[in-house]
């Protein structure tokens, strides 16, 4: 059924890679109010984390030339969203109407409670306030003090590489397996470049203990750590939770092929927070751009009295920065590794290069709303990339 007279009230739940693009992509409906709500006045590079934290860059962007000139910014934090009313509440106390949602909250820290001293001594970087309070721990210590990441997936590698080639001493404990979303040949490329930057790799231990100045491997040894950086898991805000509104065991909300709630069909959800028929994605900023082209595709397909299209992706390989350098691990579609993959400076400096173009991305929508991908959601050429970059890798 369409209803194309009145204004239509959409709102988007996260100004992060997904939300942006979803609020930019929207544009193409002259008819929608389009509200982006973002706790922050800034938008977060998700993937330059690593480097906020080695303190060798920054991780955030202007708003200003992200966002089209009809994405109305407001900066305060959702509390609840009301599906009786159709409001969301606000921290700050008001609410605001809405006719669509979409749900585009992201990912954050997973800090297990269940290991002694991890919640009160270790340092997550998964967000930019997290990755701030790390930087300015390290600023403090001594060049050769020694710092613990805890963690062998992508987002620990990069840390560590990143900490280690400034000249601190950098311990990786892997957990059991260095980079497993990896073929073993990238592994062992992974596993040279640490080496050569003089990360101490400890492959097959587990962290079961944080103290202020050491943690405990699971054999009882206590090692020496003036920081700890836990980069071992990533959990979802339990906003949609809290909202009635089912969820998977991680907190993400269980879609249908379309990017709608299976409980309203006026909420929809892209990124990390997204489950399409209850499987999550793997939490990256490629699948961010398809599923956020979706969940807005398919609003502007209800308002016009179109059948959505179903939402779909195909992978085609991952990378990681070990320092300068990077490796490639290209995959099948089903996101597991092929043997091949491509390592080194070169490899390194395209990574840089389309992570600066993911924000040519977003300002593209912004100027041409619907440029991404024409009318068909889901395609890989939605920015976030070609390739499944690392921030939640693990």
């Amino acid at each position: 059924m369409t209803d194309n007279n009145r204004t239509h009230k959409v709102i988007v739940i996260g100004g992060g890679y997904a939300g942006t693009l979803a609020a930019n992509r929207l544009q193409q409906n002259p008819d929608i109010d389009i509200t982006l709500i973002n706790p922050r006045p800034k938008f977060v590079q998700r993937l330059r984390l690593h480097q906020l934290t080695a303190g060798t860059g920054d991780a955030t962007a202007d708003y200003g030339d992200l966002l089209g000139d009809r994405v109305r910014l407001v900066v305060d934090s959702v509390i609840d969203i009301d599906t009786a009313s159709r409001k969301v509440l606000l921290a700050s106390g008001g609410a605001l109407a809405y006719d669509y949602v979409i749900y585009a909250v992201g990912s954050t820290a997973a800090v297990p409670e269940s290991v002694p001293g991890a919640t009160e001594f270790a340092y997550p970087i998964a967000e930019f306030e997290h990755a701030q309070r790390a930087r300015a721990a390290i600023d403090k210590l001594a060049t050769d003090a020694w710092i613990t990441v805890v963690g062998g997936g992508l987002t620990g590698i990069e840390v560590a590489a990143e900490l280690a080639e400034q000249g601190r001493t950098v311990t990786l404990v892997c957990g059991g397996r260095l980079a497993p979303s990896l073929g073993e040949p990238g592994r062992r490329a992974v596993a040279k470049r640490l080496r050569k930057l003089g990360v101490t790799m400890l492959e097959s231990d587990t962290v079961i203990e944080v103290r202020p100045d050491a943690v405990v491997l699971a054999d009882g040894a206590v090692w020496p750590s003036a920081i700890t950086i836990w980069a071992g898991g990533f959990g979802v805000p339990d906003l949609a939770r809290r909202s009635g509104l089912r969820t998977d065991e991680l907190g993400r909300l269980i879609t249908d092929e379309t990017l709608t709630s299976v409980d309203d069909d006026r909420i929809l959800a892209g990124g990390d927070c997204a489950a399409p028929s209850g499987e999550g994605l793997r939490m990256a900023c490629y699948t961010a751009g398809p599923t956020a082209g979706t969940a807005a595709d398919t609003v502007l397909s209800r308002i016009a009295g179109v059948q959505p299209a179903p939402f779909a992706l195909a992978y085609v390989g991952s990378c990681l920065a070990v320092g300068r350098h990077a490796v490639m691990q290209f995959t099948r579609s089903d996101d597991t590794p092929v043997g091949f993959h491509l390592r080194g400076r070169v490899t390194g400096m395209f990574k840089e290069a389309v992570i600066k173009g993911t924000l040519w991305g977003l300002r593209r929508e912004a100027r041409k709303p619907g440029a991404a991908a024409g009318a068909k959601a889901a395609s890989p050429r939605i920015p976030c990339s070609p390739l499944r970059w690392s921030h939640d890798d693990f």
